[in-house]
């Protein structure tokens, strides 16, 4: 039976192991880092990934990359079903970068991890899991980038008004507001925010919000109440925002 623990596909003498496991919403992998390249892609449910310098959404038929060595921790919400694909670090280099980002998983990535799942792990390197493997390191360097990050600055007081706006999403202080918090002028503060997210404080704020209503919708919360708990009025108005992200909520059953 194929291992579902990380530690036992670090050492693999292959480029690409993949490991399939299934979590319960709630879980939580817990801070660690690994020292292969990961390829988190989420088949059903929602993933949450933080590190220290952003947080990011992994919903189903997205992936998110994870360079070797990175610390990270993992949040399941509602119950996941994910393939990973440990990826030996002298490849990573060369189809990756050195930051996470989430990409999209194009269906030939999707059939290439499914079967290589259903291979020995130590596949041939003549046979068609060496063959799978190939396509799996083209596709991900092919991928395309999918906007679900949410970065984090490391001055302290932009990260003092991010760590609020996590803690409650529905704040409706704007910069103006934020700027006397922190005492400090609404020009200094705009700058600071763009060059330690790389986004305005308003785009960083509408991530925010469609990240943490991705996740209330994933975990069966109405839409009204997700509207109200992330800063709208209504569940149309949320829907409009939304949709003009690319992004839809499903309706609860």
């Amino acid at each position: 039976m194929r291992s579902t623990q990380a530690d036992d596909y670090q050492k693999v003498a292959r480029v690409v192991a993949v490991m399939p496991k299934t979590f319960t919403g709630g879980t939580s992998t817990g801070r660690h880092s690994l020292p292969r390249g990961q390829v988190l892609y989420a088949t059903s449910g929602l993933m949450l990934a933080h590190t220290d310098h952003g947080a990011w959404a992994v919903p189903t038929g997205h992936a998110l990359l994870i360079p070797p060595q990175l610390p990270h921790d993992i949040t399941m919400h509602g119950n996941v079903k994910m393939l990973t694909a440990y990826i030996a670090a002298r490849s990573w280099a060369k189809i990756a970068g050195s930051a996470c980002r989430v990409v999209r998983v194009s269906a030939l990535l999707d059939a290439a991890l499914a079967a290589i799942a259903n291979e020995p792990v130590l596949y041939s390197l003549r046979g068609r899991g060496n063959h799978l493997a190939v396509i799996i390191l083209d596709e991900i360097k092919r991928a395309e980038i999918a906007e679900l990050a949410l970065p984090l600055p490391t001055n302290a007081r932009l990260r003092r008004i991010c760590t609020a706006l996590v803690e409650n999403p529905s704040l409706e202080h704007g910069i103006d507001d934020w700027a006397e918090t922190v005492a400090t002028s609404r020009r200094t503060l705009t700058r600071l925010f763009r060059q330690g997210t790389g986004m305005s404080f308003g785009a960083w704020r509408r991530q925010l919000r469609q990240l943490q209503s991705l996740k209330l919708n994933v975990e069966g919360a109405p839409l009204k109440t997700i509207a109200a708990r992330v800063g709208y009025r209504s569940p149309q108005a949320l829907q409009a925002m939304m949709k003009r992200a690319g992004r839809r909520l499903a309706r609860p059953l």
